[in-house]
């Protein structure tokens, strides 16, 4: 029977085994030190017999409670200043040997009857001033299967033992057996008092039902062991590790510290995810904030078309009443006549005027109302980069650089943070982003001022460049069209044809005017809004890195999380 249980416990230790190497790898793999450390740890021990920590504070009387533990005086040294300066496993061997493993650990063999099934580990005290020596015991909790933590019976509530004890139970779950040492340096009444004070102190601190012993090594070393108080903590053991439970209380501690840094693993994950979550929104908020500006710039910039098409009306009609009185049968008639006498009040002498005036007032006078109306457009395309750059400064940390145990990919995220802030800063400073040669003729002297200058406060400025001449040339070509209409005019005999082609060409100069103007700013607002979004290259680059990333290592953490809760379940099933 006993057979097949060892053989049940066998198998159980090599699923553990196998995920204790997967672990390795996930933990590898994320670069996380400590992680790598405590699981290589786990790895190297998991073989070891069932494993008791002595901790506590200097002068607590560790190294005596051990040495009456296992009935050996001299085992472990004793005396007034602090003697534990390295770790000490102290296993089962036929006869007393010391093994140095590293500079601060050593492997002391000892013929003692409990440490078949037991191994101890005797720790520095966790109020050394040695340096390194709480950092090495806090590095070996992980790997134990029970924590016996030592008080100095006549003072158990020092804060430094508390501090480290919240150490072992929040941040490993570790299960604890309290001990109270020395006891025969105090009354039976003050003894209970302190007895219960720890019990009720550790209740609090979330063990649902504390176990506290109070020995004296001194009684238990000189024979006394009616009143040494050893005899209790002797029986726990016996019941609940030695006598044949050592096992599955081994594999049950290995497997409740691997799900705990899991559980560690699990939650650096989720913070991660967190991050990602909050990236992936900031970035779908700066593509929004894109997309509302640009569609504000461009109702804007159907305002200044709109208005510009009311003044071109305007003019249009006004100039529209002129000729049409201008070719009146009798109008015509009399400059012909005074045309025998003066040739400046010929009909060819006021034409040339009529056609110098209309070229003015649709040149000149409608490249100055889009130049007042172009401050509108101007100031919503800067708003929508300012939009931009703010966003960019206010984008959520919540992955910070101290990380427990991302704090790598933390430093790599704000680095492209820090980049993608100083790209679009060179951006809005840099005037080739918001204009091209084909817009801003850069010979010209509206190029050498937008040149002179930096990118987003010269908006208004390009935007003015970009639709310097269209007018020019739009009216150019229905006053071409006028001229040839005009030059054969006799009598006024063609004037209604000559009104119906005048018009026919002022409706065609409006369309192509009003088109060409709304297609070259819509441009200009759409590659605006291109360029700004191509600043996100590098960040969407770690956007889909991260998205990938995550979901493997998540997907392998539910894996092995699943398969240690059952092989958990198992080994408690097993006797």
């Amino acid at each position: 029977m006993i057979h097949v249980i060892d053989q049940k416990f066998n198998t159980l230790k090599e699923s553990l085994k196998v995920v204790l190497t997967r672990l390795k790898e996930f933990t590898t793999r994320i670069g996380h030190a400590d992680s790598i450390r405590v699981v290589g740890d786990i790895t190297d021990r998991i073989d070891d017999p069932f494993m008791f920590v002595i901790v506590g504070e200097v002068k607590a009387g560790k190294s005596s409670f051990i040495n009456a533990l296992l009935n050996t005086p001299d085992l472990c040294a004793v005396a007034p200043s602090p003697m534990t300066d390295t770790i000490q496993q102290i296993v089962y061997g036929p006869e007393r040997k010391e093994e140095v493993l590293s500079q601060y650990l050593k492997r002391v063999f000892q013929p003692s009857e409990i440490l078949k099934e037991i191994a101890i580990v005797d720790t520095p005290g966790t109020n050394t001033i040695i340096a390194h020596h709480q950092e090495i015991t806090e590095r070996f909790i992980p790997g134990a299967d029970l924590i016996v933590f030592v008080f100095e019976s006549k003072n158990p509530y020092r804060q430094s033992s508390w501090e480290f004890f919240d150490f072992i139970h929040e941040d490993w779950h570790k299960k604890i057996v309290f001990v109270l040492q020395q006891k025969d340096l105090m009354d039976a009444a003050d003894l209970a008092i302190n007895e219960k004070g720890v019990y009720d102190h550790a209740k609090q601190k979330g063990i649902k039902k504390p176990i506290v012993f109070a020995v004296s090594a001194k009684d238990e070393l000189e024979g006394r062991t009616d009143q040494s108080g050893f005899e209790p903590l002797k029986k726990y053991i016996l019941d609940q590790i030695t006598g044949g439970k050592a096992q599955q209380q081994k594999l049950t501690s290995t497997a409740d510290t691997l799900l705990q840094i899991c559980h560690r693993l699990q939650g650096g994950l989720d913070d991660r995810q967190r991050q990602l979550d909050a990236d992936i929104a900031f970035r779908e908020e700066i593509i929004t904030s894109l997309d509302d500006h640009s569609k504000k710039s461009k109702k804007q910039c159907d305002v200044l078309v709109e208005n510009l098409m009311a003044a071109y009306d305007r003019v249009a009609n006004q100039y529209d009443q002129e000729l049409s009185s201008a070719l009146s049968f009798f109008t015509v008639l009399r400059r012909s006549i005074s045309a025998v006498f003066s040739k400046s009040q010929s009909l060819k002498a006021w034409l040339e005027s009529f056609t110098q005036r209309l070229k003015n007032d649709f040149g000149k006078g409608m490249q100055e109302k889009i130049n007042d109306r172009v401050l509108d457009l101007a100031e919503s395309i800067q708003q929508m980069a300012h939009t931009i750059d703010l966003q960019i400064r206010n984008s959520k940390t919540i992955l910070a650089n101290d990380h427990e145990i991302f704090s790598e990919i933390a430093q790599r995220r704000q680095n492209v943070l820090k980049e993608l802030r100083e790209a679009f800063d060179q951006f809005l400073e840099r005037t080739e982003n918001f204009t091209t040669k084909e817009l801003v003729d850069t010979d010209s002297q509206v190029g050498t001022n937008v040149a002179a200058g930096s990118g987003v406060a010269l908006v208004g400025i390009i935007l003015a460049a970009v639709t310097q001449g269209m007018v020019f040339d739009i009216t150019g070509g229905v006053l071409t069209a006028l001229g040839f209409l005009v030059a054969g005019i006799t009598l006024g005999l063609q004037r209604g044809k000559v009104m119906r082609q005048y018009r026919s060409e002022m409706e065609k100069g409006r369309t192509r005017l009003k088109q060409e103007l709304t297609d070259e700013l819509y441009r200009y607002i759409e590659s605006l809004r291109v360029k700004m979004n191509e600043q996100f290259r590098q960040f969407d680059a770690h956007l889909d890195a991260e998205t990938t990333e995550l979901s493997g290592l998540q997907r392998d953490l539910t894996s092995m999380q699943f398969d240690l809760e059952k092989t958990r379940k198992q080994v408690e099933k097993a006797l």
